[in-house]
């Protein structure tokens, strides 16, 4: 893959290796399908009498669940190949989906969860797995066009949640007659057919054997013992894995739940919540792949803090609009200038380590991730439960600030897609 061609264009989609469009193409599919449990499966829970604490502790249950077996994963595909942990995924998928078209207990529905992230929003992640996703698609990419292509497969992630959002208003109607929990049956057909398809795709790819580590996807390129690389390589993945945390928090206590709170704050359902989700998706899509080419620019840096300064006055301004009109466009705003980075995050994240430690760096990034983010759920549905329906978004925002000025301050030096910035950062913190 040595043409540097934008993967926006034809062109340089085509340059890309065949294992990094499959790749691709079957995250976009798995994000059609969670974009439409975004925005449902809570709503299913609630019509089944699951109350806001017992959603919020379903989805602490899912995400502690799959940060442990992420870091799991990730170690284990860095020896053995990442192949072989997709497979497994899309195959438990269509297996945990069966069982709750068929046998739908709260146990079932509790280990689904928890195993596959239904109802978090994972943008087409393959729920623990996803380490060895992202690590095998790493390998698939040149470290000078990761910001890019990662900026462009999250933009096609987004768009597949914005398609799933717009199905989710449209697939509780499609069973005439069909009400409560039946009504949602095409959701997990949905997402049935989706991972059958993805298990098919997946298993038509070879996974190429790993290439030895280049000195530019390292933190330093100087000529140092491996470790002393590894020593390097850890620090950096412990101050990715403090910020992280403080920003998975903020964003857990608020963002699982937010269709069970429109529908607590102001009585709407599916049908108005969809449309919102999917235009909110659209929107991302867009705005992901410009800060992809704006990275290549000012750096990953500086393309992940600034939006996000935006994003934080309006979480605050959200749960005080007096209407669901206006919450909606607020939020489809905050929505866009705060996710539209998860690509340059992704690509910073996968170039502070060599490519037989990127399983384990995605996985502990996923880990620093998943724990907050899973405990955020029960918070904020205790706070819900309790009758309030600001302070969630308060102590979210307060968070997300955090995030803000520790990212930069802490991970600065990192930046090698701007190396100007990196060596200034890198000798301002030795003065």
């Amino acid at each position: 893959m040595t043409d540097n061609a934008s993967p926006y264009t034809l062109r340089g989609w085509r340059s890309l290796t065949r294992t990094a469009r499959q790749l691709i193409t079957a995250r976009f599919l798995r994000s059609v399908a969670q974009g439409a449990l975004a925005v449902d499966f809570t709503l299913y829970l609630k019509v089944r009498g699951w109350s806001a604490p017992d959603v919020g502790l379903l989805l602490m249950a899912g995400g502690l669940a799959g940060a442990l077996l992420s870091l799991l994963v990730g170690i284990v595909s860095d020896r053995v190949g990442r192949r072989l942990f997709l497979l497994i995924y899309e195959a438990g998928l269509m297996v945990g989906t069966a069982l709750i078209i068929f046998f739908p207990s709260a146990w079932i529905l509790v280990l689904s969860a928890a195993l596959f992230g239904f109802g978090r929003g994972a943008n087409g992640a393959s729920g623990p797995f996803a380490p060895a996703e992202q690590a095998w698609l790493a390998q698939s990419i040149p470290a000078p066009r990761r910001g890019s292509v990662f900026s462009f497969n999250a933009g096609l992630q987004f768009w597949g949640m914005g398609f799933g959002s717009l199905l989710a208003a449209i697939l509780p109607h499609l069973i005439p007659g069909a009400h409560g929990a039946a009504a949602y049956l095409p959701l997990f057909l949905l997402n049935l057919i989706m991972a059958a398809i993805n298990l098919v795709q997946i298993w038509g790819i070879a996974e190429a054997p790993r290439q030895p580590a280049h000195p530019e996807s390292t933190p330093s390129s100087s000529p140092v013992s491996d470790a002393t690389v590894v020593r390097k390589e850890n620090r950096a993945l412990a101050l990715l894995a403090t910020v992280n945390m403080v920003n998975s928090l903020g964003v857990g206590l608020v963002a699982p739940l937010l269709p069970y709170w429109f529908n607590l704050k102001f009585g709407v359902g599916p049908t108005a919540i969809g449309p919102v989700y999917g235009v909110t998706f659209f929107l991302t899509g867009i705005s992901s792949l410009i800060i992809g080419r704006v990275s290549e620019r000012i750096g990953l840096i500086r393309s992940i803090v600034l939006p996000r300064i935006l994003g934080v006055v309006l979480l605050i301004a959200i749960p005080f609009m007096p209407s669901f009109g206006i919450a909606a466009v607020l939020y489809v705003v905050r929505s866009m200038v705060n996710r539209s980075s998860m690509g340059a995050r992704q690509a910073f994240s996968v170039g502070l380590v060599r490519d037989q430690r990127r399983g384990f760096a995605s996985s502990l990034n996923a880990v620093s991730w998943s724990i907050p983010a899973a405990l955020g759920p029960a918070l904020g549905g205790w706070l819900i439960g309790m009758g309030s329906l600001v302070l969630p978004f308060i102590a979210a925002a307060a968070l997300q600030l955090g995030y803000v000025v520790l990212f930069p301050t802490m991970m600065g030096r990192y930046d090698t897609s701007r190396k100007d910035a990196a060596r200034d950062l890198a000798a301002s913190s030795r003065t």
